[in-house]
């Protein structure tokens, strides 16, 4: 976390900033940024193995929200914007599958695949939404729909 407060603020102390923003956050909102980071032994520069807090990509993205600086905005509107997409597509669900087609043709994949995967996701959506409304009992696997 240390590294993200360093590349995200102009701080020449990062580790003094996570401190003080640590407890800055608590005061303020009753949030224990710690909580959402593990302690992780990591090489240090010193070559040692020292704790260092570490958090994964939901901890960081939130604890990015309480960084107050300039460098941080940009990912605080990504942020934003990705969280309206996803509620304007649980409003309007064909949104999300334009975005996975966009998605799939920008990395590269030919009409054709993506066509396959888009049905073989429709299939399946399908398939254990019926195991949901029977119920099943036994594994899916061996489900015959005849719970």
């Amino acid at each position: 976390m240390v590294d993200v407060v360093e590349a995200l603020t102009d701080s020449n102390k990062p580790r003094v900033y996570w401190n003080a923003m640590k407890a800055r956050v608590k005061a303020d909102d009753g949030i224990e940024l710690s909580t959402i980071c593990r302690q992780l032994k990591l090489i240090a520069t010193d070559n040692k193995m020292r704790e260092t807090d570490c958090a994964n990509t939901e901890g960081v993205f939130r604890i990015i929200q309480s960084i107050p600086s300039p460098k941080a905005e940009p990912f605080k509107r990504w942020l934003a914007r990705v969280g309206y997409e996803r509620i304007q597509e649980i409003e309007d669900p064909e949104l999300a599958t334009k975005r996975t087609r966009a998605l799939y043709k920008a990395k590269g994949y030919p009409d054709s695949w993506i066509e396959k995967r888009m049905r073989g996701i429709e299939i399946r959506e399908t398939l254990t939404d019926e195991w949901k409304k029977k119920k099943c009992r036994s594994s899916p696997r061996i489900c015959n729909l005849n719970c």
